[in-house]
């Protein structure tokens, strides 16, 4: 975890995860039967060092109950305000409109596209907060628990349809949707990847070394 914690939204101390879960961490999850994806790191890469990616909400889910499962403690994901509040010393302002003419807008995209540095990058690779959080003006979006609700009613739907994600701008991603270029809503151009962060109320146990002194 973060060295040290931000404020919930209920006002509380807030552990954060420095990095996002890795590929190694979630590929313990698949080896034990709890998580269906098997992820591989980019040609020779570690699995310990890069962010697990391609993910949607129901393979965060899977994670989810099976941390909190073996862990026997609860992580959750932070909600998009709380992500936004410990992202803000870190994101980017946001950009002047390159062009004013809207029949132009996708040409401001690309543009931008091209300056935020959208390849997957090894877990501590962007900026690290104050507090010890690492990586979230990089280019991995992070799931959050907030579903997505508009005038359609969608909160009175048996299951959320889309849920907002967190990264250098405001994204809403659809519950299936693996990669984000085919699908979902976005400010600027779409997410380049999703992944995920845990957080938790309560501290986790101080782990004390067995080596003298």
């Amino acid at each position: 975890m973060a060295e040290r914690p931000v404020i919930s939204e209920s006002g509380g101390p807030l552990y954060v995860q420095a990095h996002e879960v890795t590929i190694a961490e979630w590929n313990r999850c698949h080896a034990d039967g709890a998580c269906t994806l098997l992820l591989r790191p980019p040609r020779g890469g570690e699995a310990e060092q890069w962010p697990a990616t391609g993910l949607n909400w129901l393979d965060v889910n899977e994670y989810l109950n099976w941390i909190n499962r073996v862990s026997r403690h609860r992580f959750r994901l932070p909600t998009a305000r709380e992500w936004y509040a410990m992202a803000e010393p870190v994101l980017p302002e946001e950009p002047d409109p390159i062009f004013t003419d809207p029949s132009l807008s996708w040409a401001s995209d690309y543009l931008l596209e091209q300056r935020t540095g959208r390849r997957l990058q090894p877990s501590g690779s962007w900026s690290t907060t104050e507090e010890g959080i690492a990586d979230l003006n990089g280019s991995v979006w992070e799931w959050t628990q907030d579903c997505y609700i508009d005038d359609s009613d969608t909160a009175k739907t048996p299951m959320c349809p889309a849920y907002h994600v967190g990264g250098e701008h405001e994204a809403v991603i659809p519950f299936l949707v693996r990669d984000p270029a085919r699908g979902g809503c976005a400010v600027g151009a779409p997410p380049p990847h999703l992944g995920m962060r845990l957080v938790t109320e309560n501290a986790l146990p101080a782990i004390h070394s067995s080596e003298p002194g």
